[in-house]
């Protein structure tokens, strides 16, 4: 398959509770017809398999016709990666998307991608997004937050990560757990640059579009 980098993503799952914002942003991407390198830490698919009971196999190719069933989304378009696949495209600067999003995304996943640690995929190619100058979004869902966590937030932030704490709102009356799930989806899709109508955007009535 060409390597498309323009319409291309990473997205990673860490061991953070969120596994609904993971797995729902995942398919608004494929929706959106980007390619997804899907990068998933063992404590997220027992995090998914607690939220979402999804169990998902350890194996990486299991794994996406897994995904590729629950979601009835294009084969072409997923790739899930080992987390010890350092020949995949997101390893090198040459090849990585621009753009990557942890979602969910744990304290401890911040803490070694402030500190630039790189040692699974997930830590490597945040490392890669940072080092390009592309964009990376963390989607952080912890609370509360230790002065740490708040450190090495405030780190990435001030070199150019984007922190979205999961935190979604309410002006838009929420009536389900999905509600809420896409608010925050949408918003992550807003920042990426990506057209979504999952939520209403403020001082905008729905009704009158």
């Amino acid at each position: 398959m060409k390597f498309n980098k323009e319409k291309a993503i990473t997205l990673a799952w860490t061991g953070a509770s969120g596994a609904p914002y993971g797995l729902r942003l995942l398919q608004c991407l494929l929706a959106a017809d980007y390619h997804v390198y899907l990068l998933i830490s063992s404590a997220a698919r027992v995090v998914l398999a607690t939220e979402h009971n999804l169990k998902l196999s350890a194996n990486p190719e299991s794994a996406r016709d897994q995904l590729i069933e629950h979601l009835a989304c294009d084969a072409e378009k997923l790739t899930v990666c080992g987390k010890d696949d350092w020949f995949s495209p997101v390893a090198s600067g040459s090849a990585a998307p621009s753009q990557m999003v942890v979602c969910p995304c744990s304290a401890g996943s911040v803490a070694a991608i402030a500190h630039g640690m790189s040692d699974n995929l997930i830590e490597r190619a945040a490392d890669v997004v940072m080092k390009e100058r592309g964009q990376l979004l963390l989607v952080v869902r912890e609370t509360p937050f230790s002065t740490l966590h708040l450190e090495n937030m405030h780190k990435l932030s001030q070199m150019g990560v984007t922190i979205m704490p999961a935190a979604p709102g309410f002006y838009h009356q929420p009536k389900s757990i999905e509600d809420l799930v896409d608010f925050m989806v949408g918003r992550i899709l807003d920042h990426l640059g990506i057209e979504q109508a999952l939520v209403p955007r403020w001082g905008y009535d729905q009704r009158d579009t």
